[in-house]
């Protein structure tokens, strides 16, 4: 590191605005020369006003702290003696720094000149994987102390201790990766150029390339090949003996729970006798091991591997990550696994390299190669997923995806996809999601075939993932997008280059076809807005809206199918001429330098992506005529025709699930359904026919440990209003009222499921605004930011949070322990008489004679409870309440149906105040 000094500074202050007043109450810099951490100065700060409830909150910091601490004024100029001379670090400089330049300039101090570094942007590009980069966040992934966050003292040390961090890893980095780091960081927003120049010329004296191969001039870490060690195929632990000493092996503290046993038993007579099988496992009993153990000792007897398929790739990481290495444990040896996901999920470095050749980079982009080159030193899989990028890289991301299995010599050797593929047969254990393993019906060149076994985990979201994958979207804002990739002849853009290109090449036919390919886009984009404007223009009468969203079946439709059939006439007309607008180029590819190889391959990959867009055209708006699909409409009234998306669904996916099912079974493979909710009273097998499975292969329940929900209770709120018989806005209130009351008793930790982002919305928008929560911390799906992930981590990093969720944190969603003390249900889980499929699906069973609730809405929503139930209890040392503010549980003669399927605990019908003091009582024991 050089001999500069390192100003580390963090403040904390009383709001985010010196201009309307806020002020400093805690500054605290961090000395950094020669590599090591020297001074520290820390001050209180008066700030002449009282310190905000959130702030003490937030910073531990209060008004006694700093009654008798000098004003900024007094402390100023020995602040800025203190920075003079030195580099400026901060954990967000664009607050840090400007902060303190306003309070100088109020106090008439010069403001501070230098240079700055700016700790977010650099571990952004030191660590791309990290699920997040708020101070406390990166601290903890990276074993950093962080004792008090929002305290200056600590989270200067900590910015310094990071720094420090992000100069280590920039150290062991590849010459060429730093060379390519350094030519592009001078477009970075902080001077972080001289950081990448110093450890360019430490690079250039020593030698540290090993384990890092490159790909034109790329340097990506060697994929480690892991080799199992089977020295003998391990028996299958047939009595419960035999069992406990491997399960011990793996888990000290082991209990033996039969129904783990008999899951397990059943798993390998299916897997060994080639035979179908499907069973309910709830938490609690060790499912994952119970499969894993019988899986891993049929693969190694056969030689071939066992699929195990899960609902999405977090679980199927999760299971690789966690759970495979104890399965190791128990049976002494390597138990290999390739984790294979869709091809799209992977970086194509042929088409990463090529867009450097050709990319005016914008900010966003220059940043996400940054990113991506340091990930290519560390990852092993190419998985994209694993990037943690802004919105605005993601666009880039999306344009560095695998999207053929085509691959030039030198890009096999390199391909991340195509090393996994090669891998599968090698494996015990493949892992991987329903929509890859479904795809197979539709692949020239099967993956999962040859099996010794398949696992289908989470078995009742194969329905929905089967739906999806017969689905055909089309959504304005992506056709635009690409569009406008290939239409703009500004200097710089796509077409103007190709243009060049067939100048210089002496193309005089294909200057000619410039103007026949202009004439045909411009025909092309009159047709497509005039259909647009066909589809914006579509009101049909009696549709339910949700916030400013709606959504319209296109069934009634009828006068625009003249409009779609033009527009798809001129598309193909378009797509031939642009097709032929490169082939010369393309015949003459040797004669072109590597940019203009890279630019023609640009061309030649949005057309193809062009073709792609009329092959959905045709599919959603001309073919949809089947009873078997459902099309509809939706758009927020606010962005039009921003928002406008339509969406074509199949209604019925079992046939296509037996399709690939049956072949499996051709080919004597077994094959396991499972899931901890798939029966319900009365209707056991309503997954289970959506799967298509025989009647005559029976649905095995296995029980959780009868202790297993002793900290459990339901709560059944009597005194809210009918929901069915008040204004929408009544019952919010209601809502608003019991969520407020249950936190304040609990003290936080709560879950509070919706069935409408709409609900959500304003129950959410009504609780900030009386400002009754303001000391809790509340985080809301659709309106915190970040994913499902990152929402749960910042939902346990606080005693006191509420989260707010749809749909999908109805399942599949743990948080064990005293993290979660209650779940709200505000109304019973069931689907929207409105919603497209539903009401599709509603009227084919109308038509038939069936009740469509009894047989298909009452069975889903019950379903859907059990699961919502299943988040609040996740072990037995669990402890917590179900509460349900629908009153119609208790009301309506299906009510008993739903309290049927949940777990045998006390059920208690009390007032919103009785059961605030229960609460009260309980969490003041």
């Amino acid at each position: 590191m050089d001999n500069k000094t390192y100003a580390v500074v963090d403040l904390e202050t009383t709001g985010h605005s010196p201009v309307k007043g806020d002020r400093i109450i805690q500054l605290a810099i961090v000395f950094i020369t020669n590599g090591e951490i020297g001074d520290t100065y820390v001050r209180f700060v008066n700030p002449g006003q009282k310190i905000p409830a959130f702030i003490r909150q937030l910073t531990g910091i209060a008004d006694e702290d700093v009654a008798d601490a000098p004003y900024f004024e007094e402390i100023a100029e020995e602040v800025a003696r203190l920075l003079e001379g030195t580099v400026f670090i901060a954990h967000n400089t664009d607050f840090d720094l400007s902060f303190l330049q306003s309070e100088f300039n109020r106090c008439g101090i010069r403001k501070w000149v230098g240079k700055k570094m700016d700790t977010v942007e650099l571990s952004k590009i030191m660590y791309p994987s990290a699920a997040s980069y708020r101070l406390q966040d990166i601290a903890e992934d990276l074993g950093i102390s962080l004792a008090s966050a929002h305290r200056a003292d600590d989270d200067a040390a900590a910015t310094a201790k990071l720094f420090l961090a992000c100069m280590e890893k920039m150290s062991s980095l590849p010459e060429d990766t730093l060379n390519l780091l350094h030519r592009r960081s001078f477009r970075l927003k902080s001077d972080l150029s001289t950081l990448f120049y110093t450890a360019l010329k430490q690079a250039r004296t020593s030698r540290r390339e090993q384990g890092f191969s490159a790909f034109r001039g790329i340097p990506y870490r060697v994929i480690p090949v892991t080799i199992a060690n089977h020295f003998e195929t391990p028996a299958y632990p047939i009595d419960e003996q035999e069992k406990t000493v491997l399960l011990t092996k793996a888990f000290p503290a082991f209990e033996r729970r039969e129904s783990q046993f008999g899951f397990m038993d059943t798993v390998w007579g299916a897997l060994s006798n080639q035979s179908e099988m499907i069973a309910e496992v709830p938490t609690g009993i060790g499912k994952t091991a119970a499969y894993l153990l019988p899986a891993a000792i049929h693969s190694i007897a056969t030689g071939k591997p066992v699929v195990i398929s899960t609902f999405t790739n977090h679980l199927a990481d999760k299971i690789r990550d966690e759970e495979l290495s104890k399965i190791s444990i128990m049976l002494g040896s390597t138990v290999t696994a390739t984790v294979l996901k869709g091809r799209e999920q992977y970086i194509s470095l042929g088409k990463f390299e090529e867009l450097q050749r050709i990319t005016d980079e914008s900010y966003d982009e220059t940043f996400s190669i940054m990113q991506i080159l340091v990930w290519l030193t560390e990852t092993v899989t190419g998985d994209l997923e694993e990037l943690n990028v802004s919105g605005g890289g993601q666009l880039f991301i999306d344009r560095i995806r695998k999207r053929s299995n085509i691959l030039a010599p030198d890009e096999q050797v390199a391909d991340y996809h195509y090393k996994l593929l090669k891998t599968c047969g090698q494996s015990n254990i493949i892992i991987t999601n329903h929509a890859m393993l479904l795809s197979d019906l539709n692949r020239e060149q099967l993956i999962f075939n040859s099996l010794a076994g398949l696992v289908v985990d989470e078995a009742h979201q194969f329905v929905q993932t089967a739906s999806r994958l017969n689905e055909t979207v089309f959504s304005y804002t992506n056709w635009k997008y690409v569009m406008g990739q290939m239409g703009s002849d500004a200097t710089g853009q796509l077409l103007h280059q190709v243009n060049n290109l067939n100048k210089r090449s002496g193309m005089v036919g294909r200057l000619q076809g410039k103007d026949q390919l202009d004439e045909a886009f411009i025909k092309f984009t009159a047709l497509f807005d005039r259909a647009i404007g066909v589809l914006t223009a579509f009101h049909p009468p009696r549709q339910k809206q949700q916030g400013n969203r709606v959504v319209y079946p296109l069934d009634k439709l009828a006068d625009g199918k003249s409009h779609f059939s033009k527009v798809a006439e001129a598309m193909a007309a378009y797509i031939s001429k642009a097709e032929s607008f490169t082939n010369g180029l393309s015949n003459q590819l040797d004669n072109l330098t590597r940019k203009e190889q890279a630019i023609v391959a640009e061309w030649d990959f949005w057309v193809r992506e062009m073709t792609i867009k009329a092959g959905e055209w045709v599919e959603i708006f001309l073919d949809n005529d089947s009873e078997d699909y459902t099309v509809w409409m939706e758009k927020d009234q606010r962005s039009i025709p921003g928002s406008l998306t339509v969406i074509k669904r199949s209604l019925d996916s079992s046939p296509m699930i037996r399709a690939f099912i049956d072949r499996l079974k051709e080919e004597k493979t077994g094959i396991v359904w499972t899931s901890g909710t798939l029966a319900i009273q009365d209707n056991e097998r309503f997954i289970a026919r959506q799967l298509g499975i025989d009647d005559s292969i029976p649905l095995l329940t296995f029980d959780a440990p009868a202790h297993f929900y002793e900290g459990a209770e339901i709560f059944i709120v009597d005194n809210m209003p009918d929901i069915q018989q008040v204004a929408q806005s009544d019952y919010i209130e209601a809502v608003a009222d019991a969520v407020v009351q249950t936190v304040l008793a609990t003290g936080g930790r709560l879950f509070v499921l919706f069935t409408s982002q709409d609900m959500l919305r304003k129950t959410y928008d009504l609780i900030t605004e009386s400002e009754q929560l303001e000391d809790y911390a509340l985080f809301a799906q659709g309106i915190s930011s970040g994913s499902r992930i990152r929402l749960l981590k910042s939902f346990r990093q606080f005693n006191n949070s509420v989260l707010f969720g749809t749909n999908s944190f109805w399942e599949g969603v743990d948080v064990p322990g005293e993290a979660l003390s209650a779940v709200i249900v505000v109304r019973l889980p069931f689907t929207s008489p409105d919603e497209p499929v539903f009401k599709a699906k509603a009227a084919k069973l109308t038509a038939i004679g069936v009740n469509p609730f009894n047989e298909f809405a009452l069975p889903e929503a019950v379903m859907r409870l059990r699961q919502g139930f299943g988040r609040l209890i996740r072990s037995s040392a669990d402890k917590g309440f179900f509460i349900i503010l629908d009153r119609r549980i208790e009301t309506k003669s299906y009510g008993q149906r739903f309290l049927a399927s949940l777990p045998n605990v006390p059920v208690k019908k009390v007032s919103l105040e009785h059961m605030v003091n229960e609460l009260e009582n309980w969490y003041t024991k």
